[in-house]
């Protein structure tokens, strides 16, 4: 079983072009990155499990819908009256999105450390605004080292908000190296979170504790370097763009259902992957969010959607 902890929330994404002077209409849609990761493994089929605070809201109980109908199990859920998190996306010319934030005192904020992990639970995976707002992110930080200290797999994406985080980020980013099993993120977090060349930094990052780390560079396609010393990447598939909300959320997601099916459950199994095996992994991710990007919002693939390619 895969435990994915950390907000879901609602990104309110422009419907159409606006008239110069007039605001375009807003989509609601569901949203959040490790809301998003965990849609992207109930619809790959791997077994997973949510874990976050929805409100009894309208939208709250939107979200909880669709997880269910995206087979995650919530079981783990809890529940507030506090309002569901908003994100104003807007998308660029290139159909990159960029959000400003409305968190305060929302419910996936006041999510409590749920106790010891039912037995299933092999890998642990964290990451977005969960880990940078508090009192959330004590709670999630601490489920890090806890599982990390069982000797099980823990599995980060930073996705960075720089509109939620200051540079103390990365001091508290740098303390959760030695329990994390695989880092995955952008380049551009990487760059932020180096505060210079990213490359360089995730050298570093490696020497510290992470058995592998991922790096999605949009057109350019993934790259993982591990703590071996290999280092292997994909290229991007063609697809269309329409925008690419969810797209890293679904290279997350499918990395972590490779990990379920490879039966890769600690770090050091995780250091045992060969070059010839991340090459499948990264080949099977970035088909994932090649059809995620292909349309609006975070719309992960289902598994029967992947079955045909190459």
């Amino acid at each position: 079983m895969i435990l994915v902890g950390g907000e879901a929330l609602v990104d309110l994404v422009p419907a159409a072009q606006a008239r110069p002077g007039e605001l375009g209409q807003l989509r609601p849609l569901p949203g959040g990155g490790p809301y998003n990761v965990a849609i992207a493994v109930g619809r790959l089929k791997a077994p997973v499990r949510f874990l976050s605070r929805l409100s009894s809201d309208a939208f709250g109980e939107a979200l909880l819908d669709r997880l269910r109908l995206s087979g995650v199990d919530t079981g783990m859920v809890q529940r507030g009256p506090e309002p569901t998190t908003l994100a104003i996306a807007g998308i660029g010319p290139d159909g990159s999105a960029r959000y400003s934030f409305y968190v305060q005192g929302t419910a996936d904020r006041e999510v409590r450390h749920p106790g010891p992990l039912p037995d299933d639970v092999e890998i642990v995976s964290l990451g977005t605004l969960s880990l940078a707002l508090e009192p959330g992110a004590t709670h999630y930080e601490q489920l890090l080292r806890d599982h990390a200290g069982n000797g099980r797999l823990t599995v980060l994406d930073p996705n960075i908000r720089p509109a939620l985080v200051t540079p103390a980020y990365r001091d508290r980013f740098a303390t959760w190296l030695p329990d994390i099993g695989l880092l995955k993120l952008s380049i551009e977090d990487a760059a932020w979170l180096a505060d210079g060349d990213p490359h360089e930094a995730v050298r570093g990052w490696l020497a510290k504790g992470p058995a592998a780390v991922v790096l999605t560079r949009g057109a350019d396609g993934i790259l993982v370097r591990t703590a071996a010393g290999d280092e292997v990447s994909v290229p991007t598939p063609p697809t269309t763009v329409v925008d690419t909300i969810g797209a890293g959320d679904t290279v997350h997601g499918a990395l972590l259902c490779w990990l379920h099916n490879s039966g890769i459950s600690t770090p050091d199994a995780l250091r045992e992957v060969d070059a010839d095996e991340w090459r499948k992994a990264l080949d099977f991710a970035a088909r994932a969010a090649a059809v995620t990007v292909s349309r609006a919002g975070a719309e992960p693939p289902y598994a029967a959607e992947l079955a045909g390619q190459p």
